[in-house]
């Protein structure tokens, strides 16, 4: 077994590591690959706004030479700096069912975290807080919408193996097409709307949604202080993200609850575009961006894939108004399915009202960690 360190200024480097899960889950029905260039754009020092307060690594496992496994490790001084930690994070964790090239990769990020003087490792966990997060332990029949992420059910055991235990759980819902919110719940959104001065904002372009993008992620910087593996986003990771939500968005499906003039809170809906790129194998050129655009335009499954208020509106009936515009939503575009995508298992409040509608939860990805070796 040989670990190599990718080098991101060479182009066969980084395609290897970039097409190791394609060739892995060549077939598979549920896996949904990402957009090529979004994972190409983590590797680029130069471009990807992380580098500019941060450091990562990225290796190789091979077999005969053949590329048998993949791992990133990350030095988020971000985030450790807000959190007084010394952690790594792993991410990009590809391997084949083999428990010496998953532990060959887990030792080199060890022993790259030791040497920057951190003490823990955990992971997945990904360059910008937006990123998929997490090894999924439950729920491996189901298609993966975009963005979140997929693997094989051995991935389980082949972590565990070698040392790694729960740090958290993150559960994705299921909401049927034909769902119907409860009439109560109706009833308190219209009651909060006229007599607390409550409305739900939605946009009629990409362009007006643009232009709200910077206001948003300051409001959702504020709304997930409490959730775990937050960190304060800085700007340049703000338009990174919003650029990469205006990469899938439709600004109908994106709701804003306002209270007044300001945002007390959010809901961003995305159209599933998971088929489209199975068909597509995650390229937009030079064609795949034609099918990409009639999925986006036609599918019927939804991916719930950010929902919050900030703290000083909740408990107070915006949470009605939130899940309202929700489902209005899905309501509108006549969908099969929704996915309610990660909420963190200590988020009892969303957790609490969710399960109260009805939400059925139906996959589980979890956050693993263990300590390196003095």
């Amino acid at each position: 077994m040989r670990i190599q360190r990718v080098d991101t200024n060479n182009r066969g480097d980084v395609n290897e590591f970039v097409q190791l899960p394609f060739r892995l889950y060549e077939g598979s029905e549920q896996w949904a690959p990402p957009l090529v260039f979004t994972v190409k754009q983590a590797l680029n020092r130069d471009k990807h706004p992380f580098y500019r307060h941060s450091d990562a690594d990225f290796f190789l496992a091979r077999e005969q030479g053949e590329v048998v496994g993949r791992i990133a490790v990350l030095d988020n001084r971000h985030y450790n700096e807000y959190h007084n930690s010394k952690v790594a994070f792993f991410h990009y964790f590809d391997v084949i069912d083999d428990l010496e090239a998953a532990q060959a990769l887990f030792d080199v990020a060890d022993a790259w975290a030791k040497q920057r003087g951190l003490d823990t490792l955990i992971g997945p966990k990904g360059l910008l807080r937006s990123d998929g997060m997490g090894i999924l332990v439950e729920g491996f029949e189901h298609r993966a919408v975009f963005g979140i992420p997929y693997n094989a059910p051995y991935y389980v055991r082949l972590v565990e193996a070698a040392g790694f235990e729960k740090e958290v759980d993150y559960v994705s819902g299921y909401v049927a097409g034909d769902y119907e919110l409860p009439e109560r719940v109706l009833k308190i959104a219209e009651r909060v709307k006229e007599r607390r001065g409550y409305w739900s904002k939605s946009f009629q372009s990409k362009r007006e949604l643009r232009e709200w993008i910077p206001r948003v992620q300051r409001i959702n910087n504020e709304a997930f202080t409490d959730v775990w593996g937050y960190y304060p986003l800085d700007d340049a990771e703000t338009e990174m993200i919003g650029d990469q939500l205006l990469t899938i968005a439709d600004p109908h499906m994106i709701r804003l609850v306002m209270k007044g003039d300001d945002v007390a809170g959010f809901a961003f809906v995305f159209p599933d575009v998971s088929e489209a790129l199975q068909a597509i194998n995650g390229r937009l050129w030079p064609f795949g961006w034609i099918r990409l655009l009639w999925t986006h335009r036609f599918t019927k499954r939804l991916s719930a894939n950010g929902l919050g208020l900030l703290p000083k509106y909740q408990g107070v009936g915006s949470n009605a108004v939130l899940y309202s515009s929700l489902f209005q939503i899905l309501e509108e575009r006549e969908v099969e399915f929704a996915d309610v995508a990660q909420v963190a298992e200590t988020n009892l409040k969303s957790l609490g009202d969710m399960t109260a509608l009805g939400i059925e939860w139906y996959k589980t990805h979890r956050i693993y960690r263990r300590a390196i070796s003095g």
